[in-house]
């Protein structure tokens, strides 16, 4: 299969998987300490996790404008689709990339929740986790992979930790589901050497940096204002991925 190809067909698969986002992205998006959403401004019930961000008995009572739940599934798709294809892209036909476009639309999901409530739900960020180390290692046995498990295995120990001191350190500052999250980021990262997880993570906060001090700057927020650290933290995992895959 050519390259073109490869990613034209990741591309499709991130649109699909992203047009699905919308719900799960509305059910998870509730502040810490409450329960998921099951149900929309209006008060009818919202039933499964996958599908659109309007509301279906509200427009199936034909109101004057059934609520939108969550941002729109074309946005979402557009989103995952372009972080699929650039994994494609620079990953090629190596087996590690079935990994990476199972793990992109959770990494996708969970951008969107903690943009919008400062939260990383536990049902998203630990199966994140498990997920990468157990499909990593069933990669490892596959020919023609470029990446190594233990580093993967030692890497989410070693940022799930460091990340951990930081929250022991600054709690306001570090969540504990930034924590949980980097776990899963330090194995995607860890698959290609301890080099790209030092890229990975400098971009990440590099990425919160510059993201809080456009924020100070135009006065939308103070020096202790909490920003949502996931995205950046994902953002940077995807960088320093990029690079190590294309490196590999």
């Amino acid at each position: 299969m050519t390259t073109g190809a490869l990613v034209l067909i990741s591309a499709l698969w991130g649109a699909v998987a992203g047009a699905l986002l919308p719900r799960a992205a509305y059910r998870f998006a509730v502040p810490s300490g409450e329960s998921w959403r099951d149900r929309c401004p209006d008060g009818h019930p919202v039933r499964g996790w996958f599908g659109g961000a309007t509301c279906g008995q509200c427009a199936g009572e034909h109101t004057a404008s059934a609520p939108r739940l969550a941002p729109s599934g074309a946005l979402l798709a557009a989103a995952t689709a372009l972080t699929c294809a650039a994994l494609a892209a620079a990953t090629g036909t190596r087996p590690e990339l079935a990994v990476w476009l199972l793990l992109a639309p959770v990494g996708v999901l969970l951008a969107v929740v903690d943009f919008r409530v400062q939260r990383l739900p536990d049902p998203l960020t630990l199966p994140l986790a498990a997920g990468a180390l157990a499909l990593l290692g069933l990669t490892a046995l596959l020919p023609e992979h470029a990446g190594h498990w233990l580093t993967a295995l030692y890497a989410a120990l070693a940022l799930g930790g460091g990340y951990y001191v930081l929250h022991r350190i600054n709690p306001a500052g570090m969540g504990f589901g930034d924590v949980k999250l980097a776990v899963g980021m330090g194995a995607v990262l860890g698959w290609y050497g301890w080099p790209t997880v030092l890229l990975g993570t400098f971009a990440g906060f590099l990425f919160g940096a510059l993201y809080g001090g456009a924020l100070v700057v135009v006065r939308r927020a103070g020096r202790k204002t909490a920003i949502p650290f996931g995205p950046f933290l994902m953002a940077g995992a995807f960088a320093g991925l990029l690079i190590g895959a294309y490196a590999a």
